[in-house]
């Protein structure tokens, strides 16, 4: 479905993956202060957590809002078959992002007796939203059922230990994405119990990548044959290489007690695991029935789409950085934005 020599569905699946992953790593560190909360009891140095994302946390979501809403003009049978197949889990995730969002704002204005509601409504969201969707990713790898292009599967296909695992995984992830994050924005004794929850984060990520490393290929046949054979071992070794040095790098970092460069390697870390599932899947965009081809909507439809997109996308991008541009540099106690 080309216009003129032009590949709309190649286009719109990058700018889809594009916007997924901007989503996983901008608030992929906000779920990870929820995550990581439970284990920080003083009130101030919660305080802190919060507000190194309460000028930007709100603004993270606009991505995956972007990512959605162009699976469903670009992709529309993607979509029908994909909200189908993860439907539970997905309620579950706006769920826990709703619940995460309330008590975002809500903690701030509530008596400090009953705080603690609120904090509880934070963690319990983060861990929720995060949770699920690691859940929808390991079940999106695992494959979707389709028959006569249409969702053949169960409303519980996604209760199963691959998806279950890989929320578990994006969980370490996020609360890795999390502490180094405070590396950058705290100081004192906040920023040095990140440290110290950073490099064991660390190490169950590399597990939690070797093992789910392991599983893909022996449970999916495609999958291992691009990984071990033709031209894409090469890219799958190249990956492989750049995950060690990234996690080398990480634990350099931490030792070496900098600031900002644990958290560019974990971003390393995460890019390199969002290259390695989409390097995976490709060209298929419900796994592994439905190519891109396939399931996109009319050429006419995807360029008026594309239009507007392209004129949208670039401010967003510049909002985005101008943003995290004037609210740089440490939060410490007192400081606030509500």
């Amino acid at each position: 479905m080309a216009i003129q020599g032009i590949d709309l569905p190649f286009i719109w699946s990058v700018i889809i993956a594009f916007g997924l992953m901007m989503y996983v790593i901008m608030d992929g560190f906000d779920l990870g202060l929820g995550i990581l909360f439970p284990f920080i009891s003083d009130a101030d140095e919660r305080d802190v957590m919060m507000n190194t994302v309460a000028p930007v946390w709100d603004g993270n979501e606009t991505w995956l809002v972007l990512g959605g809403a162009a699976l469903y003009g670009a992709f529309p049978l993607a979509y029908s078959v994909v909200l189908e197949a993860l439907y539970l889990p997905l309620v579950l995730m706006l769920a826990g992002l709703i619940f995460r969002g309330v008590a975002f704002e809500f903690r701030f204005k509530a008596h400090p007796r009953k705080r603690h509601i609120w904090d509880k409504s934070f963690i319990g969201g983060s861990l929720v939203a995060t949770f699920f969707q690691g859940v929808v990713i390991g079940t999106y790898i695992a494959g979707i059922p389709v028959v006569d292009r249409q969702f053949a599967g169960g409303p519980l296909d996604w209760l199963a230990p691959f998806p279950l695992f890989c929320g578990l995984a994006l969980i370490v992830a996020y609360a890795l994405l999390g502490s180094t994050w405070l590396l950058v924005k705290t100081e004192d004794m906040l920023e040095s119990r990140m440290r110290h929850f950073s490099r064991p984060l660390a190490y169950l990520l590399l597990l939690a990548i070797v093992v789910i490393c392991v599983w893909t290929p022996s449970q999916h046949r495609e999958i291992a044959a691009l990984w071990f054979g033709g031209d894409h071992r090469v890219l799958f070794g190249l990956i492989a290489l750049g995950a060690v040095a990234a996690m080398a790098g990480l634990q350099r970092s931490l030792r070496r007690r900098h600031s900002h460069l644990p958290f560019i390697w974990t971003l390393g870390l995460i890019f390199l695991g969002f290259l390695a599932l989409a390097v995976s899947v490709w060209p298929k965009i419900v796994p592994p029935y439905i190519d891109i081809w396939q399931a996109s909507s009319p050429p006419t439809s995807q360029l008026f789409a594309l239009i507007g997109t392209l004129f949208i996308l670039p401010i967003v991008l510049t909002y985005t950085v101008w943003s995290y541009y004037v609210f740089r540099g440490k939060v410490r106690v007192g400081d606030g934005y509500h």
